[in-house]
């Protein structure tokens, strides 16, 4: 790694689990996205993952819901983002998840690489706040390579233990991937790998050999995030922030908006001697068609 690496700075803007009672900043309109979107950008963000909601902030997986989240944030904020729609989830059929893609056809899609018990854990309760089997077999995973690649999508591999990313080569073998990749590691959740810098070091050191130039990011959960960007940043990776992770700036106080946690991610990409990718910068090193070749 140079100094003169950029770090992508990726805003995952709002998940499909917590709502407004747990953090009132979360957007669930298209405008709110929008809002949200524009203040991400010009805090440094240029890669903006989405899970959709209807206006009332139920998670949802249709099509207009999508559509209508993806033109407000273009209308906002233009080409200065990359759109990265989710593909993860419990319960929906890979057939509805792929028609969403083909009809928005975003820069980037996210792909869970493999299944894992996910949970929360209160340890003042002594039980866990949720718990259950997030599956993601290979026959799914390769259903939905195969969409990415026949709508040209660059896929974003979410691999929640050291296993799946080592489920990579194998996708590559096939054909099915080609460098670089794009990997994200999901780090503390519990169920999956912990949160640890030796452990993030363990997830870039597997990622499979050849081809050159793979890009890798951290994905913190929860207020570990912090220290876990504090890594990925001096181990050469990039980052990222969002209320769909994790709700709080590292003194404690909750964020009022993505656009704070974004400013905090690009502060300390600054004192750790990095500097924030352009949205330019990011599409090459996410492997990312030009936009005039779309």
């Amino acid at each position: 790694m140079s100094l003169d690496d950029p770090a992508v700075i990726t805003c995952s803007i709002s998940g499909a689990i917590a709502g407004r009672e747990q953090c009132p900043a979360i957007p669930y309109t298209p405008a709110e996205y929008a809002a949200e979107a524009r203040r991400i950008v010009d805090e440094g963000g240029v890669h903006i993952h989405i899970h959709a909601r209807s206006p009332d902030g139920a998670p949802s997986y249709e099509i207009d819901d999508f559509a209508a989240i993806r033109d407000a944030i273009k209308t906002e904020v233009g080409d200065s983002a990359i759109i990265n729609f989710s593909t993860g989830t419990v319960g929906v059929p890979v057939a509805k998840r792929v028609a969403y893609l083909e009809a928005c056809l975003p820069e980037v899609a996210a792909l869970n690489m493999g299944s894992l018990n996910y949970a929360k854990y209160s340890r003042t309760r002594k039980d866990f706040v949720f718990k259950f089997v997030f599956a993601n077999p290979f026959e799914e995973i390769i259903e939905l390579l195969e969409a990415m690649r026949r709508l040209q999508i660059k896929p974003e591999h979410e691999c929640f233990d050291l296993g799946h990313v080592g489920s990579l080569a194998p996708l590559v073998d096939m054909g099915l991937l080609e460098a670089p990749l794009h990997a994200d590691f999901v780090m503390g959740v519990v169920g999956g790998v912990p949160a640890t810098a030796r452990n993030l070091a363990a997830m870039a050191d597997n990622m499979p050999t050849g081809g050159g130039g793979h890009h890798w990011g951290v994905i913190g959960i929860g207020r570990e995030q912090w220290t876990m960007i504090a890594a990925a940043l001096t181990l050469g990776g990039s980052i990222r922030v969002g209320l769909e992770d994790n709700f709080y700036l590292p003194n404690g106080e909750m964020a009022r908006s993505n656009g704070e946690l974004i400013a905090k991610a690009r502060q300390m990409t600054e004192d750790a001697g990095r500097r924030p990718a352009t949205v330019e910068e990011a599409r090459e090193l996410i492997g990312i068609r030009p936009l005039q070749a779309v």
